[in-house]
C-alpha cells in the first residue's frame, strides 16, 4: 500500500465557500449575513456562549464543589518505578533528566506504592508515611529538601 497514493472517498471533501464573490455565485450582496440586523455589519463580533440576550449556559447550570485555587500540585513518583530505575541516587533533577516526571511544580512528593529490595538515597520535598518507613528498611536515606520541609 502506499500512502501517497490515498485519497478520501468520493464526496467527502466539500469546497469552501467563497462569499463576496458576485451576485452570479449566489453568495454575493449580503455575502450570506442576510440583510440588516446587529449580525450583518462588518466589525460584528460576539462573546463566547452569547446567546441572544439569554441567560447563558454556563450561568443557567449549578456550579458544584469547591475548587481550592491555592492548592500545591507535587510531582509524584512511586518506590516500585524508583527501584526499576538505574543508580542509587535519586532527586528532582536526575528524574526529570530520566523522564520519569516532566514538571516539578510545587516540588517532589514520593509515594510508597511498590516494594523496594536495594538501598537508596532520595532528595525530595515530601515524602509519604509509608515510602519513608519503606526507604528505611531496605537501608537507605529520604532526605528532606526545599521549602516544603515540614
Amino acid at each position: 500500500m502506499n500512502l501517497s497514493g490515498l485519497k478520501p472517498p468520493a464526496g467527502q471533501v466539500k469546497g469552501r465557500k467563497r462569499i463576496g464573490r458576485g451576485m452570479g455565485s449566489g453568495r454575493g450582496k449580503t455575502s450570506a449575513r442576510g440583510s440588516k440586523g446587529q449580525h450583518a455589519g462588518t466589525g460584528f463580533s460576539q462573546k463566547r456562549g452569547f446567546e441572544g440576550g439569554q441567560m447563558p449556559i454556563h450561568r443557567r447550570l449549578p456550579k458544584r464543589g469547591f475548587k481550592n485555587i491555592f492548592k500545591k500540585q507535587y510531582a509524584i513518583v512511586n518506590l516500585g518505578r524508583l527501584e526499576k530505575l538505574e543508580g542509587d541516587a535519586f532527586n528532582a533533577d536526575r528524574l526529570i533528566e530520566l523522564g520519569v516526571i516532566k514538571k516539578l511544580g510545587e516540588g517532589l512528593k514520593v509515594l510508597g506504592t511498590g516494594e523496594l529490595t536495594r538501598r537508596i538515597t532520595v532528595e525530595a520535598h515530601q515524602f509519604s508515611k509509608s515510602a519513608l518507613a519503606k526507604i528505611q528498611k531496605a537501608g537507605g536515606t529520604a532526605q528532606v529538601v526545599g521549602a516544603a520541609a515540614e
